[in-house]
């Protein structure tokens, strides 16, 4: 039986040092510890930022560098000549010289190239000494018939006192007769002769290639030796031209408007061209006409628009934006302040007109500006928005604050 003594000394706290814990047991621990932080972290991503939201964007564009007035409608085509013209020459030869190269001026008259004219003047010789041969048988006739006038004018005299008979000169009369037939006809040979020459002249002469009218050279078709006919009756070896000569002074453009905008174009309406070469280059021009055919498969009509400056920057097939516009721009006015966006960029929040600007790392944050008017679709910002700065078109509905944006590349419309 134990006494009390033996029963305190078994409640005595074992103040040993016990055996060291394993490394096992870290490592899981220190597991457990980054699994939760990892989790915690995602869950904060996913539920604690708001997830991107794609929307379409639009460049704020000046007033100041665009037209005074309004654009009603905006189209894209080319620009094209009205006179332009492969030039050939008129019968088939072979090239002797080419006198032209690519962007060359030439003039009205002016030689482009010459053939080889040795058939063509051998023709012509020939012709000059037929000729020649006409106007000298002329010549013997005439001599012959006035002999046969004096004899017949000395018969006469004689015939009425009865010197000759009647028979002699009746003969005589009869031969100045025939001889005038015959200087008739010679006379009429010699003239055809002429005409002749004058054929085989022309002929000569086709051996020259000229330009129709002034130009520029933008095609160089044919070379020294190579054979030219302007029905390319030789077939793929043959040449059907020289070289192609464009009016630069007949440029104009060409562009296709919907079927359904085809109604805000009018003739004479004032029209702004942009060379897509030259984006800064606002060039004046004015509606000609409208084509009265529409393209079935594309659904457009064509206009016609004449551009109002002259420029050697300005050459054919090149692309051009042009804006027609509700009045022609005042040359003298002062520049215009503020910008001008999608209409559907300006929206509504807390009563006033306010736009979404992308930011820096693509952070979309609401700005109150003072819009203007509407036209075309477009919106006018007096103030509140620079140009160049990028806007939200048509933003989703949702609370005003600073939440992240993916730009999106598919865009209706880049202002």
């Amino acid at each position: 039986m134990n006494t009390n003594a033996d029963l305190l000394k078994e409640l005595r706290i074992d103040r040993s040092p016990g055996p060291p814990p394993s490394r096992k047991g870290l490592w899981i621990t220190l597991g457990a510890i980054a699994i939760a932080v990892v989790l915690a972290l995602a869950a904060w991503l996913l539920l604690g930022r708001a997830k991107p939201v794609p929307v379409q964007t639009a460049t704020a564009a000046s007033l100041a560098t665009g037209s005074a007035s309004a654009s009603v409608l905006d189209a894209s085509g080319y620009v094209v000549a009205r006179r332009m013209a492969t030039v050939s020459s008129k019968v088939t030869g072979r090239v002797r010289e080419v006198l032209i190269e690519e962007g060359m001026r030439v003039e009205t008259g002016q030689v482009m190239a010459t053939l080889d004219p040795i058939d063509a003047d051998a023709a012509r010789d020939l012709a000059r000494s037929q000729l020649a041969a006409s106007r000298s048988q002329v010549g013997s006739v005439r001599a012959q018939l006035d002999e046969a006038e004096a004899q017949a004018k000395r018969l006469e005299s004689l015939v009425g006192q009865q010197l000759v008979s009647r028979a002699q000169f009746d003969q005589a009369i009869a031969s100045r007769d025939s001889l005038r037939a015959q200087l008739a006809t010679a006379q009429r040979n010699a003239q055809v002769a002429s005409d002749q020459l004058h054929i085989y002249e022309i002929g000569v002469d086709n051996t020259i290639v000229r330009a129709p009218f002034s130009g520029v050279v933008i095609a160089k078709a044919a070379q020294p030796g190579e054979i030219v006919s302007p029905l390319s009756a030789g077939g793929g070896y043959t040449r059907t031209g020289i070289g192609t000569i464009v009016d630069m002074d007949s440029l104009e453009v060409e562009v296709d408007v919907g079927e359904s905008y085809i109604g805000r174009v009018q003739p004479k309406m004032p029209v702004e061209a942009t060379l897509n070469s030259y984006p800064d280059w606002k060039i004046p021009a004015e509606v000609i006409a409208i084509i009265p055919t529409a393209d079935r498969g594309k659904a457009t009509v064509k206009v016609r628009v004449a551009l109002k400056e002259k420029d050697a920057r300005i050459v054919p097939d090149m692309g051009v934006t042009v804006s027609f516009l509700e009045k022609a721009p005042e040359p003298d006015a002062e520049p215009r302040r503020g910008v001008r966006v999608p209409a559907a960029a300006v929206v509504q929040r807390d009563g006033v007109d306010a736009v979404f600007v992308v930011g820096r790392e693509n952070i979309v944050e609401l700005r109150k500006v003072q819009a203007g008017n509407t036209v075309g679709g477009n919106r006018e910002v007096e103030s509140g928005l620079a140009p160049g700065e990028t806007v939200v078109v048509s933003p989703p509905q949702g609370p005003d604050r600073r939440h992240d944006h993916h730009h999106r590349h598919a865009m209706t419309r880049d202002v």
